[in-house]
Formats: C-alpha cells, sequence, structure tokens
C-alpha cells in the first residue's frame, strides 16, 4: 500500500477530531486552522498504517486485603533519636 493511497483513504471526520483536539489543547488560537489540519492530518496518517495491536489479557484481580487501623501502622513505626542540643 503507497502512502499516497493510504492519504486518500483517511477519514476527513478523523482528520478534523484530531485537528479539533490540537486546537483545544494549544488554548483556541485563532490563524492556527492549516497548521492543526496539517498535524492532524500526519497524526491520522500514522494512525492508518500503524498495525493493529492485539488486545492485551488482563490480569485476574487481587484479592482486597483489609487495611491495618492507623494506630497500629503509627505504633509500629520505630521511634527518631532525639537530637542532642549543639555544644556552644
Amino acid at each position: 500500500m503507497s502512502i499516497r493511497s493510504v492519504m486518500m483513504s483517511v477519514d476527513e471526520k478523523r482528520i478534523r477530531e484530531f485537528a479539533y483536539q490540537i486546537w483545544e489543547s494549544e488554548g483556541k488560537p485563532a490563524g492556527q486552522e492549516d497548521r492543526h489540519w496539517d498535524m492532524a492530518r500526519k497524526l491520522a496518517e500514522a494512525e492508518a498504517l500503524a498495525p493493529k495491536a492485539a488486545p492485551r489479557k488482563r490480569a485476574p484481580a487481587k484479592p482486597k486485603v483489609a487495611a491495618e487501623p492507623v494506630e497500629k501502622a503509627v505504633a509500629a513505626k520505630k521511634p527518631r533519636a532525639v537530637k542532642k542540643p549543639a555544644a556552644g
């Protein structure tokens, strides 16, 4: 498949969606339509040429473990040593 055939087959609706997202992400500036459209066209072309990834298998959910009460967690910490006053 040539790049030209991909360019012709890219859906204009997808380009329009990309251009709108780019325009919004840049704070909706005026006068940047051509640049946004060009960027969007390139994104849509790359998307069309990219191989489709196989869906990922989800890992089984881990069993939920009850959280320790806060008092226990705080009491389990080792207390800090008291600093000695500087000799002076």
